[in-house]
């Protein structure tokens, strides 16, 4: 039976799971594209990447490009994008991040949503063709609807990075204006490993990754987002592309990278270059490598990776607050 047929039975009657209840499966995704290397370098993504693989199997739209690199094609434009501040060079990460900050700090914020309100969210999320795979690409497009007050879900266990979406806008509005100050409270808010299985990260990447985590939270008022922007500047080893790169969507967008410790991908949060909200994430190869799978003592699947090959994009390409579950804006 071929793959396509496999994942049409396996969502005929499935109930579209909700998004707390993805996370692990969305970390076995993001292993299986790139094997050990992989799991090395995105340990720490079981809860900041939330579409399951397997279990989203009701969300999964499978799209067969088969023999497709997915890289990414944007050709570089180093003029920048037109914003609404005006042509935004993207020569430095500081610069991007000011210049977006002093945009957001200009917004009124809507208030605050009420406890018996939901988030809607529509995402779509895209995977690297694997050697050897009948399918070269898989594409997730769920609409997901979440209670703002999720107080069930944010029980789920103190090393699970799920937080409600009450709990971060609640402490994105107390953050300090000190970069570093509030780099430390994101660190506390979003815990790196303290286990074997899943050790500590490097002060620099955590900070990154609870960032990522905490630009990628909807509603944030937009005076926390851009106290939040000015801090992400600040993290060692972050950069901007020098050219707007393409989204799961296709969508021109801004890239801040930081390369992954001990890796060979790099970790991209992306921004929208006209008002600066989160677009998407991007896991991108940043040198040229190659990763073997072995089965104990036997080598059975080499893979070359290239750099500029995009190993999982996910774009967030609808976000709203309303009364109810199913309601869209």
């Amino acid at each position: 039976m071929d793959e396509m047929t496999t994942l049409r039975e396996l969502r005929a009657n499935a109930p579209v799971p909700d998004r707390s209840a993805l996370a692990a499966g969305r970390q076995r995704l993001i292993e299986a594209a790139g094997g050990a290397a992989a799991r090395r370098g995105v340990r720490r993504l079981r809860a900041d990447w939330r579409v399951a693989a397997l279990g989203a199997a009701a969300a999964i739209t499978v799209a067969a490009v088969l023999g497709t690199q997915f890289v990414d094609a944007a050709a570089p434009d180093r003029s920048g994008p037109a914003t609404t501040t005006g042509t935004l060079r993207l020569d430095s990460p500081a610069e991007v991040l000011n210049r977006a900050a002093d945009a957001l700090e200009k917004q009124r914020a809507a208030p605050e949503p009420r406890d018996d309100q939901w988030i809607y969210t529509k995402t779509l999320m895209a995977q690297s063709p694997r050697k050897g795979s009948a399918v070269g690409r898989l594409v997730y497009d769920p609409d997901n609807w979440v209670p703002y007050d999720n107080s069930a879900a944010a029980k789920i266990g103190k090393d699970d990075d799920y937080r409600t979406s009450r709990q971060v806008y609640r402490a994105a509005n107390e953050l300090p204006d000190d970069p570093a100050r509030l780099l430390a409270k994101v660190r506390s808010f979003y815990p790196t490993g303290n286990t074997a299985e899943s050790p500590p990260e490097a002060e620099a990447q955590h900070s990154f990754r609870a960032m990522g985590l905490m630009v990628e939270a909807y509603p944030i008022a937009p005076a926390a987002l851009a106290r939040i922007y000015r801090a992400l500047a600040t993290v060692p080893g972050v950069h901007v592309t020098d050219h707007l790169v393409k989204d799961a969507a296709g969508r021109e967008v801004i890239a801040i990278t930081r390369k992954e410790d001990g890796s060979h991908e790099q970790r991209e949060i992306l921004l929208d270059p006209h008002d600066f909200r989160y677009a998407g994430m991007r896991f991108v190869v940043s040198e040229d490598y190659e990763s073997t799978s072995s089965a104990g003592k036997v080598q059975f699947l080499s893979q070359k990776f290239k750099a500029g090959q995009i190993m999982l994009s996910e774009a967030r390409v609808e976000a709203a607050v309303v009364d109810a579950k199913g309601e869209k804006p």
